[in-house]
């Protein structure tokens, strides 16, 4: 396990910074794909001082040529890649009709073809091999899109597709190569410091929030079980799944009311955030975000979801127990007649 290769893209700031740090604990080599140098730089600080050897390699994804690229790079220092984790994203906040076509392209592009690229790097050398992991940092928002995310909500919605259809794929040819959506809920990443913006007041994640760290530590177990389909973290994630196979028109309405207000902060001052549509936010080091964002103090540190799918038996024990208590309730009628 300490000499695994891991990859993982979008590694300078939140999940997959917390993602990195995690991996270097165990003391693997990890390789980080990012734009920003300072948030490379520092990450890549980060996994040495954990114990891991780390590898940054400046990779725009939505640059197939790039990302095959850092895919050469990662194994001419380490040797084969056994994970590669799929996390970079962009997006901007405004309804669908204040997003300028260009700026529609450039999300999905990064979104969801930055995943697209990154799995077929990852599987040219994992299908020779029959060998590999490959892990989509997906959203609850991949099943149940919510206002003012529109390009964001179709880059998910697509890599659920696009994933699914690889997995069968994989799954006909008998393949040993595993690949695995892990789907977040709002997590407290610096991505709200510094995404595209055009509401009225600084957008926000919708609470309930997590750390990153609990979203790493869903990804590092998807990695080491990666055959299940696909994991949640959160309960508002497996809430809002849920309630969209229930009730889609009934959310609808719901979001139509709510998701405007509760996307955005009572902050309404000028927006002079840099923003990451186009260039890095943290091209300098004094613009290295770190892996938190600014809701710390209104943010989990844990999820019952993602403990419980790292302990399987303990929902077996749940699930058994409660099987007894229904039994035990209908001898008891039983018995009572």
């Amino acid at each position: 396990m300490n000499q695994q290769t891991v990859v993982i893209t979008g590694a300078s700031a939140g999940i997959g910074r917390a993602t990195a740090r995690l991996f270097a604990e165990r003391g693997a080599n990890v390789v980080l794909l990012a734009r920003g140098k300072a948030g490379l730089d520092a990450t890549a600080a980060d996994v040495e001082d954990r114990g891991g050897r780390a590898l940054a390699v400046p990779t725009d994804m939505a640059d197939p040529e790039q990302v095959e690229a850092a895919a050469v790079a990662a194994e001419e220092a380490f040797g084969p890649i056994d994970i590669w984790v799929n996390n970079a994203f962009t997006s901007v906040f405004a309804p669908f009709m204040e997003i300028e076509p260009a700026e529609y392209k450039r999300v999905t592009e990064v979104s969801y073809l930055g995943f697209v690229h990154g799995t077929r790097a990852a599987l040219q050398r994992m299908i020779p091999r029959d060998a590999g992991v490959i892990v989509q940092v997906g959203s609850a928002l991949g099943d149940r899109s919510i206002p003012l995310q529109s390009a964001y909500c179709g880059a998910k919605h697509a890599v659920n597709g696009f994933t699914s259809s690889v997995r069968t794929e994989l799954m006909h040819q008998h393949s040993r190569v595993s690949i695995t959506v892990v789907q977040m809920p709002a997590v407290n990443t610096p991505q709200f410091s510094w995404v595209l913006s055009r509401l009225p007041k600084s957008p926000q994640p919708v609470p309930p929030i997590y750390q990153p760290e609990v979203a790493a530590r869903a990804v590092v177990h998807a990695a080491d079980h990666p055959h299940r389909k696909q994991y949640y973290v959160g309960a508002s994630t497996a809430a809002t799944i849920l309630a969209n196979k229930l009730a889609p028109a009934l959310l609808d309405r719901y979001l139509a009311r709510t998701g405007y207000a509760s996307q955005q902060t009572d902050d309404s001052g000028p927006d002079t955030r840099p923003a990451n549509l186009w260039h890095p936010a943290d091209e300098a080091p004094e613009h290295d975000f770190g892996a938190h964002g600014s809701f710390d103090g209104r943010s989990h540190s844990h999820s019952a979801e993602a403990a419980l799918a790292r302990r399987p038996g303990l929902v077996v024990a749940a699930v058994t127990g409660a099987a007894a208590v229904g039994l035990g309730a209908v001898i008891r009628r039983r018995r009572a007649r």
